[in-house]
């Protein structure tokens, strides 16, 4: 697993960015040799590690009772994968976060807000055409006291992470399969991994959304879509985690308010 190459910064040539969607400095990791290189074998292995996470959140494992058993699967969720880009890519796997200063908080609830207002806008869309499956979290908020509510909330900062996690690091996959592999450009390459990224991401919330597959595939795919927009203009995993935080707070914060539950 250590056959990792070292490289300088690459420069990209004028055209190569998605316009203003990308910031005009810094480029993805683990793709073009930036910090390393990762070969195949190694981004199976990342891979692998990132569904071994997805199952230890969902699978009914017998953790612990009490608040800080209910933290052990969402804090595993995004601890190992993490923990496989480490091995491969030793002194090397912080390459995904970034810096978080004043523009970044901004950025994290701008794109928070944007994204509610998409999903909004396409949730609106779907339900003139379809059915649509609440989510069963809201409901189990609900059920919840003050101590529970304030658990559930506190469960969801290593989950959501676990979630960008388990997006970027395919995203960056694939952009590493079409660059290398099919020599593709960037600018269809970064498409390409954005789109393929999104849907997994859509894929994976089947069991939450009762397989609903024109919901988790045209409604989750789409915010996150917008959520991976703030990882591709920044490079940084903090601003897309933020803005995901952020984007659910609100959302599950509107919901206890509308139904009166605040306080109770």
């Amino acid at each position: 697993m250590a056959s990792v190459t070292l490289n300088t910064s690459r420069a990209l040539a004028p055209g190569q960015r998605l316009g203003r969607l990308e910031d005009p400095v810094g480029d993805f990791p683990f793709y073009n040799g930036v910090p390393v290189s990762l070969s195949a074998a190694q981004w199976l292995f990342v891979l692998a590690a990132v569904v071994v996470g997805f199952l230890v959140l969902v699978l009914p494992i017998p953790w612990p009772a009490g608040p800080f058993g209910a933290l052990i699967p969402a804090l595993l969720f995004p601890l190992i994968p993490l923990a496989a880009l480490a091995r491969v890519a030793p002194g090397h796997w912080q390459a995904i976060f970034g810096k978080v200063g004043w523009r970044e908080l901004r950025l994290m609830f701008g794109f928070a807000l944007l994204n509610i207002v998409v999903s909004f806008s396409v949730g609106a869309i779907v339900r003139a055409f379809a059915d649509v499956t609440p989510n069963a979290a809201t409901a189990q908020l609900g059920d919840m006291d003050t101590a529970g509510r304030i658990t559930f909330f506190a469960k969801t900062l290593p989950q959501l992470l676990g979630e960008e996690v388990v997006t970027i690091l395919p995203f960056l996959a694939v952009l590493a399969l079409l660059s290398n592999r099919f020599s593709v450009g960037r600018k269809a390459a970064v498409v390409g991994a954005w789109l393929i990224s999104s849907l997994i991401f859509g894929l994976i919330h089947l069991p939450t959304y009762d397989w609903n597959w024109v919901q988790c595939i045209v409604i989750i795919g789409t915010a996150r879509m917008v959520l991976s927009l703030a990882w591709i203009m920044t490079k940084n995993i903090w601003v897309s985690t933020g803005a995901h935080v952020i984007n659910d707070w609100l959302l599950l914060t509107l919901s206890l308010v509308g139904a009166g539950l605040v306080g109770r």
